[in-house]
């Protein structure tokens, strides 16, 4: 599942990638920032309603991933008032789109990459929504937020540590929520294993595993799409650029900011291999992508201590031969859940020691798999779980309620990105994780997905 739209970026230099995104910014830095939680601040966004309102959205990036959203939003009846891409023939296809809902043309921003300023700046938007390269999410959210509006930006939502911070401060000084878009935490499995660990069945949780392991060779090497920028990182980066598809559900198991939050990190990589090895065998020679060095170790290998001393390892490799996997483990005293595929053991179950299947516990069904299951598994989306997650997201804005993951989610999901990064330049030595709560993730004790009914 790779989830972001292409298509702001025509040509991501590497110039750029460094202004934003670069390894001195992560590695010389961690140790300053850890004291931004002393600073002073204004208040929690921890607990912070939406006030109710009909959702009214701007999109920016209509690529792959800014179409998909935009098509479960307006399966769910949102409204969408404008579009932003620098490709105008991907806007103007997303504004078709629109209008053949039955909604009025949305205003169309395309005139280069900062033609979303024009669009954040409109006083008919309460939402925005991000759907661009990585390096653009922080400032393109701070800008939405500091027009007013709350915003929802792809995976991963910073991809460094001062931004993570940038945005919790942005959060909170504006009081707008910054929500990841991160589909994964509404997936069947991944919400019917959380209400059955709120159920008590796996009893005291010990250790979870997540991963983001998906070969994207074809993908990175392509002429188009995320081609065009996402292989830039593996020059300029070595630790795990993708970690919040397999960390988000497993954070929400443990209650990860809710009565618990990741203490350090430890990671390792392998030597690079994949990339070269297909450049080899598919690019010509007189490819000038035959000048690009890669430095990302193939599989990223990284392990996560919580404050209440629960582990959890981490996994990001999208440059081999490998069937799609994000581990989505999780165990307990009472039993343990493993996925890919789905199966389950609790202690004392019928057949001895093995695995059994989870298609007994469909009790356990989350109320938003039970009401709109059908429909998101029409509109497809990785397998319904986008549709889920959009219903829902809007769900908390139409009521006035509380969102499932906030701007605290966002960074604390993202900060294993650096964070691995620190480790392995440090001879893979602690990283220690900000508290972006400043000691409020105490003040609350199950994830919103969790509880709801």
């Amino acid at each position: 599942m790779h989830d972001e739209s292409p298509d702001l970026l025509n040509d991501l230099s590497r110039r750029d990638f460094l202004r934003i995104s670069s390894l001195t910014a992560v590695g010389a830095s961690i140790p300053a920032l850890q004291a931004e939680s002393a600073k002073p601040h204004a208040t929690c966004m921890i607990g912070v309603p939406y006030t109710a309102a009909e959702p009214k959205i701007g999109i920016i990036g209509t690529g792959g991933r800014g179409t998909s959203l935009l098509e479960n939003l307006l399966a769910a009846d949102i409204k969408i008032l404008a579009l932003c891409d620098v490709v105008k023939e991907k806007a103007e296809h997303a504004q078709s789109l629109v209008v053949k809902a039955g909604q009025p043309s949305p205003e169309l921003y395309t005139n280069g990459d900062h033609a979303f300023e024009s669009l954040v700046a409109r006083d008919d938007l309460n939402l925005v929504i991000s759907a661009t390269p990585w390096n653009w999410h922080v400032e393109m959210a701070v800008a939405a937020m500091k027009h007013g509006k709350h915003t929802m930006v792809e995976v991963p939502a910073a991809g460094t540590i001062e931004d993570c911070w940038k945005l919790v401060d942005t959060s909170e000084q504006t009081r707008r929520h910054c929500t990841m878009l991160e589909n994964c935490c509404y997936g069947y499995n991944e919400t019917l294993i959380l209400r059955m660990i709120h159920a008590g069945l796996f009893g005291d949780l010990l250790y979870g595993e997540g991963a983001y392991i998906h070969d994207l060779r074809d993908e990175l090497f392509s002429n188009k799409g995320e081609g065009l920028w996402r292989r830039t990182a593996h020059t300029l980066r070595n630790g795990n650029l993708y970690p919040t598809h397999g960390l988000g559900p497993v954070a929400n198991y443990m209650g990860i900011q809710r009565g618990d939050r990741f203490d350090y990190i430890v990671s390792v990589s392998t030597p690079q291999r994949g990339l070269d090895a297909y450049r080899k065998e598919k690019i010509p020679p007189s490819d000038p992508r035959w000048a690009e060095h890669y430095i990302n170790g193939d599989m990223n290998t990284s392990i996560i201590k919580t404050a209440n001393g629960l582990t959890i390892t981490l996994k990001h490799d999208t440059v081999n031969p490998h069937p799609y996997d994000r581990i989505n483990a999780i165990a307990g005293t009472k039993g343990a859940f493993a996925d890919y595929p789905p199966r389950i053991y609790f202690d004392g179950q019928p057949g001895g020691e093995a695995w059994g299947t989870i298609d007994a516990f469909k009790e356990h069904q989350h109320p938003l798999w039970k009401q709109e299951g059908e429909i998101a598994q029409k509109l497809g989306g990785h397998g319904g779980m986008d549709y889920i997650m959009l219903y829902r997201l809007m769900q908390c804005m139409r009521q006035g309620l509380v969102p499932d993951m906030d701007v605290y989610d966002a960074a604390m999901w993202s900060a294993p990105g650096p964070l691995s990064r620190a480790s392995i330049a440090n001879g893979s030595a602690p990283a220690k994780f900000p508290d972006f709560t400043r000691g409020k993730w105490k003040d609350r004790t199950a994830s919103q997905i969790a509880t709801q009914t």
